[in-house]
């Protein structure tokens, strides 16, 4: 029998978490993760590592110019913060009562809310 594969795999990181760059250009600055591409394994995080794009005018934007936007991340650069500490934390996965997986800080043993 072969063994079913994850359609999308369990990360660390969700949307909305608060989160430190702990390697590359950004290492120390913190942010809210806005968004997640898979399979790129890759995050946007507000206001952290922009970058320039060069846009002609168009009928959305008349103007045109450069615009500042965020470039993506790569996950394993970013580490969660846990809200009652304010510091990085390391996260796990455990059943709950009902069955289902829920993600906790390690070292408070606290238990994520999502």
């Amino acid at each position: 029998m072969e063994r079913k594969k994850n359609k999308q795999p369990k990360l660390h990181v969700k949307s909305g978490d608060m989160v430190l760059v702990i390697a590359g250009d950004e290492k120390g600055n913190t942010g809210k993760v806005l968004s997640i591409d898979m399979e790129k394994r890759r995050a946007i995080v507000e206001g952290l590592n922009k970058a320039k794009r060069h846009r002609k005018p168009s009928a959305q934007s008349p103007e045109g110019g450069i615009f500042e936007i965020e470039a993506p991340i790569h996950l394993s650069n970013l580490m969660v913060i846990d809200p009652t500490t304010g510091l990085p934390a390391r996260t796990g996965r455990k059943l709950n009562e009902n069955g289902k997986l829920e993600r906790y800080f390690k070292k408070t043993k606290r238990e994520k809310v999502s």
